[in-house]
Order: structure tokens, then C-alpha cells, then sequence
């Protein structure tokens, strides 16, 4: 198994279906939600519309224009998500493989003036930070949220500012991805990427031109170094 091991100033992680696994509580807010819209094709949703912001999906696939009920049903789904998770025998919102291991390495460089992680994430400050807890998942200071940016991906906002919070330049950050639309953001942003095989196949996610993927974050190890993170990657 060829390995690559790069220095970057900052990680910079997307959430779910990177750093957690909430497919069952996405899946049951989806069904909740066609209830009132009937119109929804819950299949051929699930297949496009991760990594997007909720507001943009809803708008796309509901027909919701008005930004003040696009934000009141972005809630109600992100709610959903967490209440539908655990029902009928469902697992939860869980840490994906290996995430532990990078997140207790990088504990200590995610607090303070210049942390050297962040999580940008499509999602709601509300339902990221409900996420990262059930997951068991330490919110960084250098956390990016849905309501921060006017352009979600696979614009490069999100990402500029978690570099920018992080206070390094994006050139010299590591973008983690699950989702073609991520790692877009991420390449507009001018970071290298990293794609995991959590949410989509390989051909979906090379179309979109990572750097590197791998299965999940059980192939790479982060190590923390006087400058920034320590990146050792093992591709198949």
C-alpha cells in the first residue's frame, strides 16, 4: 500500500459523512419531510443533495423560495435528523473509522488564537454542534457553519474562512471530503484534497479531481508538529 506523508499549516474537515455517519437520521428526516412534500423522490435526493447546505436542497427539491421559511425548514430537517437517527433501532450519529484516533491527536491544536484544524461544514451552527457532540466529536474553535457564508459549496467560502480562522493560507491547508461538491470547495479554496469513500463511489468523486482518496480516515494518520499537522496518507 503506497503511502504520501505531507506537512499542511491546517486540516480542515468537512462533517458529515467525513468526521460523522448521520445516514439514518438524513434518511428519516427525508421520509418526514415528504410527508408535507409530496413531490420528493426521497432516492434520487439521497443521491445528490449531500454536502450541500440544507437551505439550497430544500429550495431545490421542495420549491421553497422564501429565505425566512427556507431557514425555518432547514431547522426543522437539521431537528429531524437528530430525533429520526436513533428511532426504530437506528444506531445514531456515530464517529467515522479513524476519526478518533486524528481527533485525540489533534485535541490540542484545535483550541486557542491560531488552531491548526477547523470543520466547515454545510450544516446549521444548531445541528453541527448537536452532531459533533453525540458523535463524541470536540468542536474547534475554528468552526464554519452554514449561516456563516452566503455561498455554500462547492463555492470555496466555507473553506477560505476556515482557513481564515485558522489564520493560515489555504494554499497551505488539507481539505477532507466526502462529497463532490466538497471537494470543488475545496479546490476553488486552493487547498490540496482529500476524498473518503464514506457517502460516494470512487467515479463520483474522482470526476470532481481530489488530490487523494482513500476508503475512510482508518488509512491516515495526523500527526501534530511545531508548524502545523504531520499528513501521512495511505492510498489503495
Amino acid at each position: 500500500m503506497p503511502s504520501t506523508t505531507l506537512h499542511f499549516d491546517a486540516i480542515l474537515f468537512d462533517m458529515d459523512g467525513t468526521l460523522v455517519d448521520s445516514t439514518d437520521g438524513v434518511v428519516g428526516a427525508w421520509e418526514l419531510f415528504k410527508e408535507k412534500y409530496p413531490q420528493l423522490d426521497v432516492t434520487q435526493v439521497l443521491s445528490s443533495s449531500h454536502g450541500v447546505r440544507t437551505v439550497e436542497n430544500l429550495r431545490r427539491f421542495c420549491g421553497i423560495e422564501d429565505p425566512e421559511e427556507q431557514e425555518r425548514e432547514a431547522r426543522r430537517f437539521e431537528e429531524a435528523i437528530v430525533t429520526n437517527s436513533t428511532r426504530n433501532g437506528r444506531r445514531g450519529i456515530v464517529a467515522l473509522p479513524g476519526v478518533r484516533e486524528i481527533m485525540e491527536e489533534l485535541a490540542d491544536v484545535g483550541k486557542g488564537p491560531n488552531p491548526r484544524w477547523a470543520i466547515c461544514t454545510s450544516a446549521t451552527g444548531t445541528y453541527a454542534t448537536a452532531a459533533l457532540q453525540k458523535a463524541g466529536i470536540l468542536q474547534p474553535d475554528a468552526f464554519v457553519v452554514s449561516e456563516d457564508v452566503q455561498k455554500g459549496k462547492p463555492e470555496p467560502d466555507p473553506y477560505l474562512l476556515g482557513a481564515e480562522k485558522c489564520g493560515v493560507n489555504p494554499k497551505k491547508c488539507l481539505v477532507v471530503e466526502d462529497a463532490p461538491a466538497g471537494v470543488k470547495s475545496g479546490r476553488a479554496a486552493g487547498s490540496k484534497t482529500l476524498a473518503v469513500l464514506t457517502s460516494h463511489t470512487r467515479e463520483q468523486l474522482k470526476a470532481a479531481q481530489p488530490d487523494f482518496v482513500v476508503k475512510d480516515l482508518s488509512s491516515v494518520t495526523m500527526k501534530r508538529t511545531d508548524t502545523g499537522i504531520e499528513v501521512t496518507i495511505n492510498t489503495d
